[in-house]
């Protein structure tokens, strides 16, 4: 019963945040936007986002380019299967900024789909934002199996790569996965002081680090010995401020193929692109406020289950895990946060004939 109260009052409260929200009270009418492209499902259709404005204490970037330095820079995937998710992830970014004109995305992409500049442009007119092709050549042959198929997917290791894929004159970034949304400003989140670190994220020190490495890793010295002098913590990869300068200097990507290439040999852990983050960066990772990715509402990776808001303030709810909000609605199966991301859907259900 005391769970049930406390989830309740969790629930009750993010309802409420949502709820005063005066952007979310309606939406003006929108026309429905079909993609033409042939590489994806034809029922993919979007309602046009409302205008988002700058408020007047905002700098103008109207003609700004990329490497304008006012600009707040966030990447993210549009990965056909979970399109949905990214398109409600960068209308809620929108939504909660003081400065939405000022925010510019960086939309990596595989090289097999086609026509997604128009769709994004159709959904949000007014959008800063370009399309990065990744070439999934690069990455498929350090990609072993995991728990899950999704996590084996060439796109979902695109962020590694962003320090070579963004414009050099890009010096920070902020990853976001596709099945998020915020309810915050972004521009207190692209604010993090990273100090001498090259990456920030909030850390959870008190989970089982163990668990994210097989026997093996922890048998061998050559490898578990990479967190020597280091306190090493969990972080969640999905959401990372990045300092892509500092990143190219040490050259982090090529880090991270080595771990990846050790992985197809000896097979020392089991989660996709994870691992190898915690065994370059945990213990050199600038912490961020635990409100900035509330994680695990997706459930476990095996039985879905719903998930409770972690204690405290909520400023990014992050649907990582097995089950994504957009496919419980649909199949009328929700849990009770997914409530939360259903006002930041643009999607349109369409019948096939």
């Amino acid at each position: 019963m005391q769970w049930l109260l406390r989830f309740s009052g969790f629930f009750s409260a993010a309802l409420i945040m949502i709820i005063l929200s005066p952007s979310l009270q309606s939406f003006p009418p929108a026309e429905a936007i079909r993609s033409s492209s042939p590489f994806l499902d034809h029922r993919f259709s979007f309602r046009s986002s409302p205008a988002f404005r700058n408020a007047d204490e905002c700098r103008s970037t109207t003609h700004s380019t990329v490497c304008d330095p006012s600009l707040v820079h966030v990447a993210i995937t549009l990965d056909v299967d979970y399109l949905r998710g990214s398109i409600a992830a960068v209308h809620s970014v929108l939504q909660h900024s003081f400065c939405p004109e000022n925010v510019f995305f960086h939309f990596l992409t595989s090289h097999e789909t086609r026509n997604l500049e128009s769709l994004v442009k159709s959904t949000f007119p007014n959008l800063k934002f370009k399309l990065y092709s990744f070439d999934d050549r690069i990455v498929r042959p350090l990609i072993s199996t995991s728990v899950r198929q999704a996590l084996e997917q060439p796109l979902n290791y695109a962020r590694n790569y962003l320090a070579a894929l963004l414009e050099p004159c890009v010096r920070r970034v902020i990853y976001l996965d596709s099945d998020l949304i915020l309810v915050d400003d972004i521009a207190k989140l692209w604010n993090t002081k990273l100090g001498y670190k090259t990456i920030g994220a909030p850390e959870y020190c008190h989970a089982n680090f163990t668990k994210y490495f097989t026997p093996v890793f922890w048998s061998q010295p050559r490898y578990s010995g990479t967190f020597k002098n280091r306190k090493p913590c969990y972080f969640n990869t999905g959401v990372m401020v990045i300092d892509l300068v500092k990143w190219r200097a040490q050259g982090y990507t090529r880090r991270i193929e080595r771990w990846m290439e050790i992985q197809r040999k000896e097979r020392i852990y089991e989660l996709g692109s994870l691992p190898p983050f915690l065994l370059v960066f945990a213990g050199h990772v600038a912490p961020i406020e635990h409100r900035w990715n509330q994680h695990g509402l997706g459930g476990d990776n095996v039985r879905g289950s719903c998930r409770d808001l972690h204690p405290g303030p909520v400023s990014l709810l992050h649907w990582s895990g097995s089950g994504k909000p957009w496919l419980r609605l649909d199949a009328r199966n929700a849990c009770p946060l997914d409530s939360l991301w259903a006002p930041y859907d643009l999607y349109v259900h369409t019948t096939r004939r």
